[in-house]
């Protein structure tokens, strides 16, 4: 039990994120808030970067580290996010 609770907290973070990620990309949708869109491609990368996450630590072997494209997807993700908020801001 105890050794297969990392893996249910990554899978938890991982479906978090889509879950965030939807419901802003639905309320973009509705309100064609710019701020929400750039908020939904944040979490949609954070998402991923979860996925990467769950596949890094439990599917691959020790051997494979996917730390340097985990690190790349966030970076992308904080970008993405504060690219909207200066977006925003010039209007």
């Amino acid at each position: 039990m105890v050794a297969h609770f990392p893996t249910v907290v990554y899978l938890l973070s991982f479906a978090a994120s889509v879950v965030c990620a939807g419901m802003l990309g639905r309320s973009y949708r509705s309100s064609r808030a710019p701020l929400l869109f750039w908020s939904a491609a944040c979490f949609s990368l954070l998402a991923i970067n979860n996925l990467v996450l769950v596949i890094d630590l439990v599917v691959t072997p020790p051997t494979v580290d996917l730390q340097v494209p985990r690190l790349l997807i966030s970076l992308a993700a904080v970008v993405t996010l504060l690219f909207g908020f200066i977006w925003n801001g010039e209007d």
